[in-house]
């Protein structure tokens, strides 16, 4: 007798309420095993491959890719002893009473973490599970396609699968040239075959892509990583009194330090930046001034002050901005900080940062050079009390020695909470960081 069980949607990081359905890698009929991944989704904070704690046959997929939706909502039923092999009085409860997975059998399962307590979830409109089976598995369901992203073009990641995707290579087509013509703009092999004939793909509908062509308007529902961004910086901005500062500093023997060690063996296939530098000062500056590693927090009416800095580095995403951690950052050595900050961006850039890698954050650096702009005002990630921006770093005219000279010059900006920090440590920690990027032989006095 088959036995059936619901696999619901879990809490991934504490506090989440709802996540959205990115792809299925299962399909009913499918054989899963314990511990296989069978479903991504995207949370508030990153996306996330869920793995099932049971083996058996997928037998119904309760939603569809691109909906939402809340923690504990069934989404997956999979008949656990497809065989028969299982005693009747075992089986029977399982049909007739379709719970949810006991909260035991998934604290195991890489990719679960534990729900909070009393969260609140607001009213929505949610996928609607199907009914557990009685007595025999339901009639299997359409297979849901599961895109596979590209590296991004100019903002646009191409969504096709994989045969689509090698159709297109082999005939010499460019998918980012590509409207699909599917649910969710995602490109067929149709799409694929009319471009390699000259032909044009028929235009989605206004509901499928979002455009109005009446206003000459695209609207984009707001979800995840974007959602999660947005209210986490409008809550600093409005309950953290901002100040920001400015530095400008000659970096020209970090950059020359920089060049010398990439030719060191020690450094040898070390990818070393000037944001390594920047880190290393950060975490030798926050020694002195702890200040700006501390934490206000208002409902215990304290402020916490960290002997550990978690360092987190800003990084955009084609899901948005997200803020993954290297943990006890000033424990590592300039070397091991750039080995970290190397894999920290590939993981993000692939969007494969886990909700865990994001929290516990103490100071933040964002490397707003990267894209060629001096400088800027960021806003303190909640939870935090100050935030480094570093610039572009550019050839200047600067004085020596009473000489103008072409220098390596850049720009840094703080931020900081005015609550926790006042001016003259904001003033001096930002003195410290400059004054170890433009001679990092001062870190020896440190």
């Amino acid at each position: 007798m088959p036995e059936y069980k619901q696999f619901p949607l879990s809490d991934t990081a504490e506090g989440l309420t709802e996540a959205d359905i990115l792809a299925w890698r299962v399909k009913p009929g499918d054989k899963v095993t314990v511990n296989q991944i069978v479903v991504e989704v995207e949370t508030a904070k990153a996306a996330v491959e869920l793995p099932i704690p049971w083996a058996g046959v997928v037998t119904e997929l309760h939603v569809e890719p691109g909906q939402t939706v809340e923690v504990g909502t069934p989404i997956l039923t999979v008949d656990v002893d497809p065989d028969g092999k299982a005693s009747p009085a075992a089986a029977e409860p399982a049909a007739t009473e379709p719970a949810a997975p006991a909260e035991e059998e998934m604290k195991p399962l890489v990719g679960y973490g534990s729900k909070a307590a009393g969260t609140t979830r607001r009213a929505r409109k949610s996928a609607t599970p199907a009914p557990a089976p009685a007595a025999a598995a339901p009639a299997p369901a359409a297979a849901a396609p599961a895109p596979v992203k590209e590296t991004p073009r100019g903002g646009y990641v191409p969504l096709a699968k994989p045969p689509v995707r090698k159709l297109a290579k082999d005939l010499g087509v460019d998918l980012h040239s590509l409207t699909g013509s599917a649910d969710g703009g995602v490109i067929t092999r149709d799409d694929v075959q009319r471009a390699a004939n000259g032909s044009a793909a028929p235009a989605l509908s206004t509901v499928e892509s979002g455009y109005d062509p009446a206003t000459r308007e695209r609207r984009v529902p707001i979800k995840g990583v974007r959602k999660a961004t947005a209210a986490a910086m409008v809550q600093s901005a409005y309950s953290a009194p901002h100040v920001t500062e400015f530095l400008t500093v000659d970096v020209t023997p970090m950059m020359e330090l920089r060049e010398k060690l990439k030719k060191s063996r020690e450094f040898s296939g070390v990818k070393l930046t000037p944001l390594a530098f920047a880190a290393k000062a950060v975490c030798l500056a926050a020694k002195r001034t702890p200040d700006v590693n501390a934490v206000w927090d208002e409902a215990a009416q304290e402020i916490v002050y960290k002997d550990y800095v978690h360092l987190g580095i800003a990084a955009a995403t084609p899901r948005g901005l997200v803020v993954p951690k290297i943990r006890d950052a000033d424990s590592l050595s300039l070397k091991e900080l750039a080995v970290a900050l190397t894999e920290l961006t590939d993981v993000a850039r692939e969007g494969k940062t886990t909700p865990a890698a994001m929290l516990g954050g103490t100071f933040t650096i964002t490397n707003v050079g990267v894209f060629g702009v001096d400088t800027g005002t960021p806003i303190i990630n909640p939870g935090e009390s100050a935030i480094l921006a570093v610039g572009a770093i550019r050839d200047t005219p600067w004085v020596v020695d009473g000489e103008i000279k072409v220098r390596k010059v850049m720009q840094l900006s703080l931020s900081f909470d005015h609550r926790v920090v006042d001016g003259q440590q904001g003033s001096e920690f930002l003195a410290d960081v400059g004054a170890l990027l433009a001679d990092p032989a001062v870190a020896i006095t440190y």
